[in-house]
């Protein structure tokens, strides 16, 4: 059974182990060079308060992270979350992700976010599935938005009122 509760320093570890993964099998970021330590707790003391990060422990380890990001600093857009969601590789598909997802949107309606946007690789078919089922929508696809490995990759923007 997984267990959901809000991250502590003490899963900093944990959190940039899975993340890092995430970055390796060029499957959920941008990013191209794994982070270290230091990265995931400046990271980490930026997401308190209502930019909460929860993470899915099962027996005692954690298999999956998400987390509340600011989209922008202007106040305009002070009530859209940017999501993130992070699952360890030997855990991919078995639910960890829904649960995830369900408890950042309670918390993100409890801090007054009124919607939930993210962004996606067009060929993630897993996380994809994960966010329709939760009523998200595709926004769009932005064609070419970065680089990763030397090549051109295009991001797909989906959403969610809250």
């Amino acid at each position: 059974m997984l267990l959901i509760r809000r991250a502590t320093e003490a899963d900093i570890v944990s959190l940039l182990q899975i993340y890092n993964q995430g970055i390796e099998d060029r499957v959920a970021t941008l990013e191209s060079e794994t982070k270290d330590e230091i990265y995931m707790q400046e990271w980490f003391v930026k997401h308190q308060g209502r930019f909460a990060v929860l993470v899915a422990e099962e027996q005692g380890v954690v298999v999956g992270w998400a987390a509340i990001n600011p989209y922008s600093t202007r106040c305009a857009y002070d009530g859209v979350g940017d999501l993130s969601i992070y699952i360890h590789r030997d855990h991919r598909g078995r639910g960890a992700g829904r649960q995830l997802l369900g408890e950042l949107e309670k918390i993100g309606k409890e801090n007054k976010f009124y919607k939930f946007v993210l962004f996606t690789f067009p060929f993630n078919n897993l996380g994809q599935n994960l966010y329709r089922k939760a009523g998200y929508r595709e926004v769009g696809v932005f064609q070419n938005q970065g680089i990763l490995d030397g090549k051109f990759v295009d991001v797909m923007a989906m959403e969610k009122l809250l």
